[in-house]
């Protein structure tokens, strides 16, 4: 079959690529134009951004002697990089009105568990409401709503899990609901039956672990997992917790992806619970529990690394950004006068004062640029350059700063190496 998959860069969306395409399908990836990486499993990679694509004839090309379409597009909360109605409402019908011109009869789209009985938030409004789209539409739909999905691949609150699960000490937030996380794997199964032709349609279904398990209980087999003794647990005041919601809103609104925002504060006190009797009835799929599921999948080094690289990485883009916006509000300020005594010493004369203000101008704009996540990369390559210029400069202009005793050039060794790390975690997938 030739399938369409949308959202293939996300967790559900890769699988899903990959699962088809080893079953001996032809998938065409659908991705958000500069997406890095794209799916190795993809038979053709089409760059479009669904929040964009207006009119059904942005499709019509990629749509042609398709068999299927697969749409695991979603978006968590509005930020920078992301309008959760254009990409739930907006870009999801124009999609399936394409379908319906086109001919392609099978659609499966990924909703929300829950959605349909509540919704606390724009985030599960606006997936219902292109689900009810869908199925006013002709075609042969079929609407997927998971739970919280766990697999070997982490994003949101799958990643949130095991950064968690590094912490010798767990922090608990009071008002989270109960949830039945669910495998990816069987996810994927799910897709794969329902790509057939003969599969049944028209229907909706919950996609729900076999066991409701607290939050704290899922990070504690993963904790289990990574071969680390049980943590300590405390619960966070609500006034903290609030402060970390809001900070994920603020990082959000900058770009950042973060899985604890006020959103997440909506929907995780519904918890992300249902009925998998459904599913199983029709499909045959029994899905398999978290314990069971990493029974299957011993943890190897590249998982400690990363849950305790997890918070550590925020920590960096706090830190980097800080680094040079303050050190050149400094320059500017009460240190103004120490660099035109320094730019004197190395012999600038008269270019002394616009050196340490373009300096300073200089490091403030690779701060905001690392803070802004759209411009973080060309952030830290500026902020490397910086770097290594004050190094070149410094050696040929003050060797003698390599040896006084608070070692001005010696400290520029490990910025550029934290630098370099951050370049190295900088893609959330």
């Amino acid at each position: 079959m030739r399938i369409l998959v949308t959202g293939a860069t996300g967790l559900i969306g890769s699988a899903v690529c990959a699962r088809l395409r080893a079953e001996g399908n032809e998938v065409i990836a659908v991705v958000r134009p500069g997406s890095r990486p794209v799916p190795a499993a993809a038979t053709r990679i089409v760059e479009l951004d669904m929040a964009t694509a207006v009119g059904s004839r942005v499709w019509r090309p990629h749509l042609e002697d398709v068999d299927a379409v697969v749409n695991c597009v979603g978006a968590l909360q509005d930020s920078a990089g992301d309008g959760i109605r254009e990409v739930h409402v907006t870009g999801a019908a124009t999609l399936f009105r394409a379908c319906e011109r086109q001919g392609v009869r099978r659609v499966i789209h990924f909703s929300a568990i829950g959605v349909d009985r509540e919704q606390p938030s724009a985030f599960s409004a606006t997936k219902l409401e292109g689900d009810r789209m869908l199925m006013a539409r002709d075609l042969d739909w079929v609407i997927l709503r998971p739970s919280v999905v766990l697999g070997r691949g982490v994003f949101g609150a799958s990643a949130l899990f095991r950064g968690l699960a590094a912490l010798p000490l767990l922090p608990e937030m009071k008002h989270t609901g109960p949830l039945q996380v669910v495998q990816l794997d069987d996810v994927t199964a799910t897709v794969s039956y329902f790509v057939e032709p003969y599969a049944p349609s028209r229907v909706s279904l919950e996609l729900a672990g076999p066991e409701r398990l607290s939050m704290s209980e899922v990070v504690a087999k993963y904790r289990g997992w990574l071969g680390w003794p049980p943590a300590k647990r405390f619960t966070l005041p609500d006034t903290l917790s609030g402060l970390l919601y809001h900070a994920g809103d603020f990082a959000g609104r900058l770009g950042w992806r973060a899985p604890v925002r006020s959103t997440a504060r909506k929907e995780i006190q519904r918890g992300a619970v249902g009925d998998p009797g459904p599913w199983t009835a029709a499909t045959g799929i029994a899905p398999v529990s978290l314990g069971d599921a990493l029974a299957q999948q011993p943890a190897t080094v590249q998982e400690r690394w990363f849950a305790k690289l997890y918070f550590l990485k925020p920590v960096i883009f706090i830190i980097l950004p800080f680094f040079w916006v303050a050190t050149g509000i400094i320059s500017l300020t009460v240190g103004y006068q120490d660099g035109l005594d320094l730019m004197r010493r190395a012999g600038a004369g008269l270019l002394s004062a616009p050196g340490v203000i373009a300096g300073a101008l200089a490091d403030i704009a690779a701060g905001l640029a690392t803070a802004y996540r759209p411009t973080a990369r060309m952030g830290l390559y500026g902020a490397i350059a910086l770097s290594l210029f004050y190094a070149v400069a410094g050696s040929i202009l003050l060797p003698e700063l390599w040896k006084e005793p608070l070692g001005p050039l010696m400290k520029i060794w490990p910025i550029l190496v934290l630098h370099f790390v951050a370049l190295a975690i900088l893609k959330e997938r």
